[in-house]
């Protein structure tokens, strides 16, 4: 069992695609990939990917959001832009809340969330969207791994109740009774837990909480800024990675990427009989059961955090795309409905893999399309 558990870690670190439903390598609203320090992302000209319409495409789109999707956008608008020379495209990946935020407030053609819109933000989306409502486009997906640092532990599975103490600093040593009973036979230590948390408003920490909440025992509402006491705090993904990397028993979340050298993911407890790692694949299996929420061309989905599939991996996210359904500006309609035309197309889901992404797919994909097809 034990080597079946390391082999299963193998794939989870070096699973870089999978087909058949969404999911990524690198999600959340973290540091991904390069960026200025603005966080900016603009179009360089390349080869022109596939049958890109440009139609009446032009001038320049302003977007904001997750950055968990900037190497994603950043491989799209290279494409783009080099089909359609005459649109600019420019994304801050300042992070699901502000980019929503800058939507709202009608700086924004688009944003980036790995949060469905609140019911409140879809009725304050009708300030912006004259004669409509902002919806939910997922885009891309995947799984939030739980990386930990603890000398002399390969191996360490944990379930939602267990997460939500030790988060909750209800559980405050690795040796703890409720620890040792999900890891029989593995020699745990006598070594303080060190939990660290997001400091910044984060969809990663959203999902994260929604997990513990309908799957564990969390007693605070789920969110994008973090409300337990207690803890240790870091700035984005790459902050937590770096912190749990370099500090002996600790624990945190973050995209799967993040998780390196120095470090592991933990192995999740759900309703199915063995517990599930941390990759794409895994991923995948939850994502692609979630059930659509959203009314209309909003396609909100709603995941399963207590699974009994085998293999399906619990703590998972989705990227959406925020836009108006109606009353987009007349100037950027053109090129907001070209570009994610394009992004949702078979061309431009193809390129995701070389971005650590893959791509959508199923009845998924298919409403993702006419839902664009609609936009006005």
């Amino acid at each position: 069992m034990k080597l079946q558990r390391m082999n299963r870690r193998a794939l989870a670190l070096g699973a870089l695609a999978v087909s058949g439903a969404l999911a990524l390598t690198a999600c959340g609203s973290d540091d991904t990939g390069d960026k200025n320090s603005s966080g900016n992302s603009s179009g360089a000209a390349s080869a022109p990917a596939g049958n890109i319409k440009c139609d009446d495409a032009k001038g320049q789109l302003q977007a904001a959001g997750s950055s968990a999707q900037k190497n994603a956008i950043d491989a799209w608008v290279k494409q783009y832009t080099a089909a359609c020379n005459g649109v600019q495209i420019n994304y801050n990946a300042n992070g699901s809340g502000a980019g929503i935020t800058n939507f709202l407030q009608g700086q924004t053609a688009f944003a980036g969330s790995d949060s469905a819109l609140k019911p409140d933000e879809i009725t304050e989306s009708k300030k912006v969207c004259s004669g409509g409502q902002a919806i939910d486009l997922p885009m891309v997906g995947g799984p939030i791994a739980v990386g930990y640092n603890v000398p002399g532990v390969d191996t360490l599975i944990l379930d939602a109740k267990t997460l939500s103490k030790i988060f909750n600093s209800e559980i405050t040593n690795w040796n703890d009774k409720a620890i040792a009973a999900l890891n029989p036979g593995v020699k745990l230590p006598d070594l303080k837990i060190q939990a660290f948390h997001r400091s910044d408003e984060s969809g990663t920490t959203d999902n994260f909480t929604k997990y513990l909440k309908a799957a564990g025992d969390w007693q605070y509402e789920p969110g994008k800024s973090w409300k337990a006491k207690g803890g240790q705090s870091a700035q984005g993904s790459s902050g937590l990675a770096q912190q749990v990397k370099q500090t002996e028993g600790a624990i945190s979340y973050f995209e799967l990427s993040y998780v390196a050298d120095g470090m592991k993911a933990v192995e999740i407890k759900t309703a199915a009989a063995e517990p599930v790692a941390a990759t794409t694949e895994n991923a995948s299996k939850a994502i692609g059961a979630a059930k659509i929420v959203g009314t209309g061309n909003d396609l909100a989905l709603q995941l399963d955090y207590n699974p009994s599939t085998p293999g399906a991996y619990p703590i998972s996210l989705v990227t959406y795309e925020i836009v108006c359904d109606k009353g987009n500006k007349a100037d950027t309609l053109p090129a907001v409905k070209s570009f994610l035309t394009y992004i949702a197309s078979e061309d431009g889901q193809s390129i995701l893999s070389d971005a650590g992404y893959a791509p959508l797919a199923g009845d998924i994909a298919t409403k993702v399309r006419a839902a664009i097809a609609n936009l006005s």
